[in-house]
């Protein structure tokens, strides 16, 4: 059934594959259900709600990847925007979590009538194709950068902005093992380099005090939703203040969203000859619907994850991989303490990894053409420095934009582009 379903051998790909592609991309995200309870929970959330938000939101978004856009990626509450869900909104700008909830919530609804109307869709096609492989190097940095931090092999350094971290550090060498591991692995062309990678690592971490075994046991009853669940306010709907959170809201998801399909899609060959997503609007409504039953079980915007390229990377190419990864969502509503002592060291090794494999759709680009090179390399550099996939987005589409008309080339640009920009740079000044 799964193979006439996903096409597997149209898609040269077979359920083993599917299945280690889908625990891969799982492991290497397990950790938001740990950090989403814990930025969430500093606006006075209940935790325990919502983790197990968090596990059913990615659940059923996921579950809508895999069988209505048959693509391999998995969705979940987003770093950045529970961040700012519960830092700006609540913590500085002092609203409740409530009307931050009811944001998102509308956010979820906008984007499900853009996706009918197939705007979202546009705009991932109006997106040139040289700057389609930029995102995907950028996200490669993006998430090989994000690794290194989760090792602690980079740290932050107030005088240099980045620097090197104790290199005694447990963490750092679990992550070197983690390397070490998986590229002999890929050397010798091992399927499941990655995951094996990932268990080796938590392994190791075990006799260093890095891996702990959780006190309670491995399995654990989900904790109830009623804290969360429909906690909603709507006295403040038609604010201006409503409409500066839920614009912010809008604008990081979407071009967030954007930026990971056409990335993770670009490295795993999926895009057609003119640079499209396959089955964009789809894949769309998943984060859409996402959002919107993630906000009515209590927690923050839901998205496409970067982490996804791990699975690609092992060979995931079809819906089945994003049941499994839902499928393990699931479970992990009764096996938390399993899943969360798997340490960040350990999971670091498979994202900086990926982070090489995303490189590659840089073959393809003519960096000795300055009208192409300039906006390609400003997408690639903002990624990683400003840790937003949005904002790379922004400054390559808006200098490509800008390349072209002062050089005469305007009628190359097309009419969704310069709307685009436009609200870009009135995004510098709102």
């Amino acid at each position: 059934m799964f193979e006439r379903y996903f096409r597997f051998k149209e898609n040269n790909t077979n359920i083993r594959t599917e299945l280690v592609a889908g625990l891969t991309t799982f492991m290497t995200m397990a950790y938001i259900l740990a950090l989403n309870p814990s930025i969430l929970g500093e606006t006075g959330m209940d935790r325990g709600a919502l983790f197990t938000a968090t596990a059913l939101s990615a659940c059923i978004a996921t579950m809508v990847m895999a069988f209505w856009a048959k693509l391999p990626f998995a969705l979940a509450p987003g770093l950045g925007l529970n961040a700012f869900f519960a830092y700006t909104v609540v913590l500085k700008m002092g609203y409740s979590w409530q009307m931050a909830l009811t944001a998102v919530f509308i956010e979820g609804i906008i984007f499900i009538m853009l996706t009918s109307f197939n705007i979202r869709e546009a705009i991932i096609n109006s997106i040139p194709l040289n700057l389609k492989h930029a995102i995907s190097a950028g996200i490669g940095l993006f998430i090989a950068l994000l690794g290194l931090k989760n090792a602690g092999i980079i740290i932050a350094d107030e005088k240099s902005l980045l620097s090197l971290g104790n290199m005694s550090d447990h963490g750092v060498w679990i992550a070197f093992i983690g390397i070490l591991v998986t590229g002999v692995l890929l050397i010798l062309r091992v399927k499941g380099a990655l995951l094996i990678g990932i268990f080796v690592s938590a392994l190791a971490g075990i006799p260093l005090g890095v891996t702990k075994y959780p006190q309670g046991g491995l399995f654990s009853l989900p904790p109830s939703l009623a804290p969360s669940f429909f906690q909603f306010d709507f006295s403040r709907l038609f604010t201006i203040d409503m409409v500066v959170v839920l614009f912010t809201f809008l604008f990081i998801d979407l071009f967030d969203t954007v930026g990971t399909l056409i990335g993770v899609s670009g490295k795993a060959g999926m895009l057609d000859k003119h640079g499209n997503v396959p089955r964009a609007k789809q894949a769309l409504f998943a984060d859409a619907i996402g959002t919107t039953a993630g906000a009515i079980l209590g927690t923050s915007t839901v998205t496409t994850y970067v982490e996804s390229a791990s699975g690609v990377a092992e060979g995931g190419k079809t819906g089945m991989t994003a049941f499994s990864v839902a499928i393990f969502f699931a479970l992990a509503l009764f096996g938390a303490p399993l899943f969360l002592m798997v340490p960040s060291a350990a999971t670091a090794p498979a994202l900086i990894i990926v982070g090489l494999y995303m490189l590659s759709p840089l073959q393809k680009v003519n960096l000795d053409n300055m009208e192409e090179a300039i906006p390609v390399f400003l997408t690639i550099i903002i990624m990683p420095l400003t840790l937003s996939i949005s904002e790379g987005i922004i400054f390559g589409m808006l200098s490509y934009v800008l390349l072209k008309v002062f050089t005469g080339k305007f009628r190359e640009v097309s009419i969704v582009m310069y709307i685009l920009s436009l609200f870009f740079i009135l995004k510098f000044f709102i």
